[in-house]
């Protein structure tokens, strides 16, 4: 592990809205949280497209940007890398990058298909470096202060989660068919911001044990083939040729927790008006809380008040009370805001903590093997699908 005052090196393979939004987290870390983390060199930025990675690169201080991600992995001087393109590619990346190595962050969802996650998850059993998985929520302030209500028992036993993802990015039937549309069931809502509520739903209420009720739909069918590179969810210039969309943009299941709670999910990438609504309720005999990132900056909260003419559900405002926020904004004041910038510097924060051994680090990242297991998870969504919704076990969390 590194614990010398040597600047720790890092690179972002990736330069689309998360590459960016990885990029920008690491340029950060050191404002935020106790000393103890090393200067942090800020060496590349790679992208195919190279002028979006020289964008990149200058935009968040970079060094330099490369045309391709085996330079990073050839560089000695690079010590960590965050790997934030097409799920294809994590595998072979994240291999190599290991072979050198290099301390690996992998977006999610961690690959393309089960047998790679299985393969990245084999690897990181005898990596040797740290190797982490991108749940940025899991750095919310407000959806941490969730957890931390759950964990202390302050809605008694639970009785409900109810978690949705509903996103609008996919309601035009003329944007292009990248690579996000293509792939089998599974891949699209489901992998894409399904992997994120799945999580979520286990870093506040606890392991699942089983899904049942599944159903998967595809409403635009069709897309027009892209004419150059598609950065991100934008538009692009797009042909008159056509091509088949391989997975789902709807989904819904319910499931049981190891716990014998129930719960209740649904994800879309054609919810129109919802640009990125993931939102949940959790619900206990004695209590009740609930979260909507359109709302970032407060959760509310119910409890057994013991005046009922003052009972009801109250709205908890972001400040140095709740988990992340103190030491974590320049303003450390309740009600100056909250954004999804932030929740990637914490996690490239947490990441580098783990790397360097800070002695008082953030709460460690998600591993390989947490998100084998989201993976998991949706193949058993899928398979539940495909068995008209007949009720399929899930591997026991470690």
């Amino acid at each position: 592990m590194t614990t010398s005052a040597r600047p720790l090196s890092v690179a972002v393979i990736g330069a689309g809205m998360a590459g960016r939004s990885h990029a920008a987290g690491y340029r950060n870390v050191n404002t935020v949280f106790g000393a103890g983390l090393p200067p942090v060199r800020l060496a590349a930025i790679a992208d195919a497209n190279v002028a979006l990675g020289e964008d990149a690169a200058r935009r968040y201080g970079y060094e330099k940007a490369l045309p391709g991600w085996e330079a990073v992995a050839e560089d000695p001087t690079i010590d960590a890398v965050s790997i934030v393109v097409g799920n294809d590619l994590h595998r072979p990346i994240a291999e190599a990058l290991v072979a050198a190595g290099k301390h690996v962050l992998c977006e999610k969802p961690l690959a393309g298909s089960l047998e790679d996650a299985r393969a990245m998850a084999e690897l990181e059993r005898t990596a040797g470096v740290v190797t982490a998985v991108g749940y940025t929520f899991r750095r919310s302030p407000a959806i941490s202060a969730i957890r931390e209500h759950v964990r202390r028992g302050e809605l008694g036993d639970l009785t409900l989660f109810d978690g949705r993802y509903w996103c609008d990015y996919a309601t035009d039937p003329n944007g292009p068919l990248s690579w996000r549309f293509k792939g089998g069931p599974g891949s699209g809502a489901l992998g894409d911001i399904g992997a994120h509520v799945i999580d979520a739903a286990e870093y506040v209420a606890g392991p699942l044990a089983s899904v049942s009720g599944a159903a998967l739909s595809t409403q635009i069918t069709e897309r027009p083939l892209p004419l150059g590179a598609v950065v991100g969810h934008n538009a692009a210039p797009v042909s008159d040729e056509t091509g088949e969309v391989g997975n789902e943009d709807t989904a819904s299941f319910t499931a049981r927790f190891a716990s014998g709670l129930v719960g209740t999910f649904s994800v879309s990438r054609t919810a129109f008006g919802l640009p990125n609504g993931l939102a949940f309720d959790v619900v206990g005999r004695g209590g009740r809380a609930a979260f909507d990132q359109h709302r970032p900056a407060e959760y509310l909260f119910d409890d057994a008040q013991p005046d009922a003419r003052t009972r009801g559900a109250r709205r908890i405002i972001a400040g140095p009370h709740l988990p992340y926020f103190t030491g974590g904004y320049p303003m450390e004041a309740p009600g100056v805001g909250g954004g999804n910038a932030e929740l990637f510097t914490y996690q490239a924060r947490a990441f580098l903590d783990q790397v360097a051994g800070v002695a008082d680090p953030l709460p460690a990242c998600a591993s390989f093997a947490d998100a084998l297991r989201t993976m998991e998870i949706i193949q058993a969504v899928v398979e539940s699908a495909r068995k008209d919704g007949a009720a399929v076990p899930v591997p026991s969390a470690a």
